[in-house]
């Protein structure tokens, strides 16, 4: 653990260097874990210069009374599961790759499989210290004074300031994870069951993969204090493929969490020979990291397709049809994903165009390589603005800056970007995310 004394250094040192900071180039930060945004061709972003924030590595409070963890931003969720596991807690909401961090978890929407009742991992979130580009540093919780800057940071993937500190809620957990798994052959009797245990909370764990246009799988899982046997998915079996042929299994907890680690559907390597001589070495940490020293290898025309899509449960049916149609590529993961809070960074429409829907599935589209001239990631993009829905940004975007801002809630972003970065020190979201990454000037 961290003291205080060791933390306010850390943060007083951040703020020196913004201070100091005269220029008019743009910054971007310098963390301890590898960035887990799609790596992109020509990402401007590489040449930015840096404030280093790769010292905010510890936990600095677990308070397995109020259950309740104080963790600085650069904390990854292996350690952060690792350290609270010993209090017989874990986070509510743990994304899928080890060291993607909680400061990165709220700036970029991280979700994962108690989505279902939770949502993400923002919406366990109690308070935010936030430093600002002049380097003040606020206290940004959901009800004091800077409860808008508090809503906006989540999903500004750090335009809005710098996270230096989270506090979060954390539940009860035990040893070992039981997994039961239901096959179905259509996408409703899919979604009616998602709808029945969503309703009932009869499980603890709810994610899916849907192999097939007639394979729909649910995997159901529960905490439990013992396992007959523990099956281990950091090697040569891949995690997604199993959910095809079994019925049941067992993980420790630890080992449930980062089940997808490999890989969620776009495993690497993708054979069994590759994996037996190089699968012990390579997790998504180091594929990230090969792909950012490489970056300028990577494709800048009909780029490989990795995106969440988040589609409004009553236009599921319409989306994958249309998907099927056009492009028929399987298999798909399936997050449902409950509207616990509508986020102020969206704009009013959006959610009135959802009308009564009360959950999202989150379809994970990943490794889906295009084959024709047409851009597939921009189709995504219309296709969702059509249905109510939305993607992630972490992908590859195209949106037009007009149409951005119909989705994303301009006047509640700038209204705390004139609080937090009136310099535009960080880049606005859309050039950010839409223009830089994709090395647009």
């Amino acid at each position: 653990m961290t003291t205080p004394d060791r933390h306010s250094a850390k943060v007083e040192r951040i703020v020196r260097q913004l201070r100091a900071h005269r220029g008019d180039r743009p910054v971007s930060l310098r963390k301890a874990s590898v960035s887990h945004q799609v790596p992109k061709a020509g990402d401007l972003r590489h040449s930015d210069d840096k404030i280093d924030i790769s010292d905010l590595t510890a936990v600095l409070e677990i308070d397995p009374v109020r259950r309740i963890c104080v963790a600085e931003s650069g904390v990854t969720f292996v350690d952060l599961v690792a350290a609270t596991m010993k209090h017989g807690l874990v986070p509510i909401v743990v994304p899928e790759l080890k060291t993607i961090t909680i400061g990165g978890a709220v700036a970029g929407c991280s979700i994962e499989s108690m989505s279902f009742v939770h949502g993400g991992f923002h919406d366990t979130c109690l308070e935010y210290d936030v430093i600002t580009a002049a380097g003040d540093v606020l206290t940004c919780t959901p009800d004091n004074e800077h409860s808008l800057v508090f809503q906006m940071v989540h999903g500004a993937f750090g335009t809005l300031g710098i996270l230096t500190k989270l506090t979060f809620r954390l539940v009860p957990a035990k040893p070992f994870v039981k997994l039961a798994y239901e096959t179905h052959t259509t996408l409703a009797a899919y979604q009616a069951s998602i709808a029945r245990h969503a309703e009932t909370r009869d499980v603890d764990f709810m994610d899916g993969i849907i192999h097939s246009p007639t394979k729909y799988v649910l995997s159901l899982g529960w905490f439990v204090d013992r396992a007959p046997y523990t099956s281990d998915y950091s090697w040569l079996k891949v995690y997604y493929q199993s959910t095809a042929t079994r019925t049941e299994d067992f993980l420790t907890t630890p080992d449930y969490f980062f089940r997808y680690d490999r890989g969620v559907t776009n495993v690497r390597p993708h054979s069994f020979l590759g994996r037996l001589v190089f699968g012990k070495f390579l997790a998504s940490t180091q594929w990230l990291g090969l792909a950012r020293k490489l970056h300028w290898l990577l494709p800048k025309e009909r780029p490989t397709i990795t995106v969440d899509v988040f589609v409004p449960v009553s236009k599921a049916a319409e989306f994958l049809t249309w998907w099927e149609h056009e492009f028929g590529f399987y298999p798909l993961w399936c997050v449902p994903y409950r509207r616990v809070h509508d986020y102020e960074w969206l704009a009013p429409d959006f959610y009135t165009r959802m009308k009564d829907d009360e959950m999202f599935l989150d379809l994970a589209i990943y490794g889906m390589r295009q084959r024709d001239d047409r851009n597939a990631a921009r189709m995504i993009e219309e296709k969702l603005r059509d249905i109510g829905g939305i993607k992630t940004l972490i992908s590859h975007n195209y949106y037009p800056e007009a149409e951005f801002w119909t989705i994303w809630n301009k006047p509640n972003y700038d209204a705390v970007k004139a609080i937090t970065d009136p310099r535009n020190l960080f880049r606005d979201v859309y050039t950010k995310m839409c223009k830089a990454a994709m090395g647009v000037r």
